[in-house]
């Protein structure tokens, strides 16, 4: 059975950093692309980052990019996303999700964490 759960949401305050993680099991991860998406309130959920778990090839959304890097660790099957620089428009649900590789990075999602609430307050 594969599981996904993210962990390392919280309350932060503007300009703060945090770090998230996410361990897989259940699957071969140099299968996969790992990936980080957000979901605000009344928002579509958007990727913001992804890694191919095999190459280390990374992705990243313009509204990130310079203040989030996505890493890995492969001994222990676990996902990070450093976040940097925070900002109140960071707030949102983060999850987790393990994507077939596509030329777009984390594309084509076959699993899905619960997610992880980060606020940002101003």
């Amino acid at each position: 059975q594969v599981q996904v759960v993210e962990s390392g949401g919280g309350l932060v305050q503007a300009g703060g950093s945090l770090r998230l993680s996410c361990t897989a099991s259940g699957l071969t991860l140099d299968d996969y692309a790992m990936g980080w998406f957000r979901q605000a309130p009344g928002k579509e959920r958007e990727g913001i980052s992804c890694i191919v778990w095999s190459s280390g090839r990374t992705y990243y959304a313009a509204s990130v990019k310079g203040r989030f890097t996505i890493s890995r660790e492969n001994a222990k099957n676990t996902l990070y996303l450093q976040m940097n620089s925070l900002k109140p428009e960071d707030t949102a649900m983060y999850y987790c999700a393990a994507s077939l590789p596509t030329v777009t990075g984390c594309t084509s999602v076959d699993y899905w964490g619960k997610g992880t609430l980060v606020t940002i307050s101003s």
